[in-house]
């Protein structure tokens, strides 16, 4: 199912299907992502299958805010609230130690979590609605990122469920986000929409 994201029932469509389990199709401000609820395993599962990928690669997961993002992680340390005051929302996915007892399993993380806040207006309202979501960019495994709901459900199909149609993303280009992990000493693990030399500025080191 294909639904505008200005309809006044995207959200309450998108919120039932993810209560129930299922999968489904954002708009974020970087590309398009499909979000599964990461509390149930079998969602996760469901996630994973449809962009064909294994527990070893671990979905992100969005925030709205950095409440959301305590409420998941073990901490945040310094380094990490800098990051998120000076670049969320935005294209920078922060890696943190993850809670003990947050009773989720996304896949081998190592006891951490990559955390988002996108800057989506469409994404940000869902995620209020929903809490956090496990979402990763909405391809197969080794394709090229969809900018457009069309481009994700040639690539996806069926094993989305709900896909919210907000237009033309990232203005075209398939940029992701910057990852940058701040368990131990702060490094980029994969470079994106914020530059290293920006991230560095913040941090007060060279990563």
């Amino acid at each position: 199912m294909k639904v505008a994201a200005t309809d006044p029932y995207a959200i309450e469509l998108a919120e039932r299907a993810i209560a129930r389990g299922e999968v489904i199709c954002l708009p974020t401000d970087t590309v398009y992502g499909i979000g599964a609820n990461p509390f149930s395993a079998s969602a996760i599962t469901r996630l994973l299958t449809a962009k064909s990928r294994t527990r070893a690669n671990p979905p992100p997961v969005l925030v709205a805010g950095v409440d959301q993002a305590r409420s998941v992680a073990a901490e945040l340390s310094r380094e990490a609230e800098d990051l998120m005051e000076a670049f969320w929302p935005g294209a920078l996915t922060i890696v943190v130690p993850a809670r003990a007892d947050i009773g989720w399993d996304l896949g081998e993380t190592n006891g951490t979590v990559a955390l988002r806040m996108p800057d989506s207006p469409v994404a940000l309202e869902l995620l209020r609605t929903t809490g956090p979501l496990a979402v990763t960019s909405a391809n197969q495994h080794g394709q090229p990122p969809a900018t457009t709901v069309s481009e994700a459900e040639q690539q996806l199909g069926e094993a989305v469920t709900l896909y919210l149609d907000g237009g033309q993303v990232g203005g075209g280009s398939a940029v992701a986000s910057t990852i940058v992990t701040v368990v131990g000493s702060p490094a980029i693990l994969r470079h994106g929409g914020i530059d290293a030399a920006a991230i560095g500025a913040v941090l007060g080191v060279s990563v």
